[in-house]
């Protein structure tokens, strides 16, 4: 039987397994040192390797990002947490223009082995500046590696791959994901980047789902089997560069797409991959796409608002149902349609 651990121990092991292969990795950013270390994912490597490869920093996101950059200019391979990925809005010159340009700059003679991890999801009240989810911001950015881990399993995987990759990494953890517990090996493995997983086979409908949402994705099969509906579960594990043959076979075998993101529906993620569908597989389509997203609103503090504001499980269901059974499909996020219309009053669109 394999060994089961959780999200966050399989990033621990996959920290301690890469500076244990590499002496050139170091891990760096606020916490990183800490008791608690970042959700316990440095413990272990800040206990193993010391202040001189796992330490803490200021709170100075630019500043770092850039020592990262010049870091990984000079041959070291650096790891950056940050505790929320808005926190990376501070620093998006340095991610933009440098870490992911050098390497074209330069002709390839420079590269920047470069990992950014960064935590989104819902909880705690954090709304509008600590719950956005902002993948689709830097995977629209050529020379970006875009990772979005789900299972354990992805998690050490993508980062193992990330620390042996001549490129900058955006990696992207939901922080609901790192009790969650699933089958790791104990020796160190890469996964190909952008290498999708069919985390379910089925024939029906294909639900492509990012981070959380594939997990909300497997419930919503659950529920869609008592009727005889067989969904299909894609994770896309890597947002750029994206898995399109994978999808793209899936599509042609169902006809029907229902794309799940933890991010707004308005240019981001959802909209490249019904993208995709409807450039390459149009003739294969049985009826629309459907997106399930965050609506186009800030996040709210309440727990009443977040409730409604968050998609689960049952929006997929519902989706799903629809597309087999030629009904519409419902809106739970509907009260948030008011207040979207009263913001157009005073500010204009979103």
């Amino acid at each position: 039987m394999a060994r089961e651990i959780s999200y966050k121990a399989a990033i621990s092991e996959a920290h301690v397994q890469s500076m244990e292969m590499d002496p050139n990795v170091f891990i760096m950013g606020v916490g990183a040192a800490d008791p608690t270390g970042i959700f316990g994912t440095t413990v272990e490597a800040s206990k193993k390797f010391g202040p001189a490869r796992v330490f803490d920093t200021p709170l100075s996101e630019a500043t770092l990002t850039g020592a990262g950059i010049g870091a990984a200019l000079c041959g070291m391979k650096p790891v950056l947490i940050h505790a929320r990925n808005d926190f990376l809005l501070l620093t998006m010159d340095q991610i933009v223009n440098h870490a992911a340009k050098w390497n074209y700059m330069a002709g390839g003679q420079f590269k920047v082995p470069f990992l950014i991890r960064a935590i989104v999801g819902r909880g705690w009240g954090q709304a509008a500046q600590h719950s956005q989810s902002l993948q689709a911001l830097f995977a629209h950015i050529p020379g970006l590696q875009v990772i979005m881990p789900t299972f354990p399993y992805d998690a050490k995987g993508l980062i193992l791959s990330s620390l042996q990759s001549n490129h900058a990494t955006i990696c992207i953890e939901h922080r609901w994901l790192y009790e969650k517990s699933g089958p790791v090996p104990q020796e160190p493995y890469t996964i190909p980047m952008g290498e999708g997983n069919i985390v379910k086979k089925g024939k029906d409908v294909t639900v492509i789902a990012i981070s959380h949402m594939v997990l909300e994705a497997l419930t919503a099969a659950e529920t869609c089997s008592k009727e005889n509906i067989d969904i299909e579960i894609i994770d896309p594990r890597c947002l750029r560069p994206l898995d399109e043959s994978l999808i793209l076979e899936s599509v042609k075998k169902t006809g029907r797409l229902v794309i799940a993101d933890t991010s707004w529906k308005s240019c981001g993620i959802s909209a490249e991959i019904a993208a995709l569908a409807s450039e390459k597989a149009f003739e294969f389509l049985k009826a629309p796409i459907i997106r399930i997203t965050l609506p186009d609103a800030p996040t709210p503090c309440s727990s009443v608002l977040e409730n409604a504001y968050y998609p689960n499980h049952k929006n997929i269901a519902e989706a799903a149902k629809s597309l087999v059974l030629g009904k519409p499909a419902k809106n739970d996020n509907d009260i948030f349609s008011h207040k979207i219309e009263r913001e157009k009053e005073f500010s204009g669109p979103f």
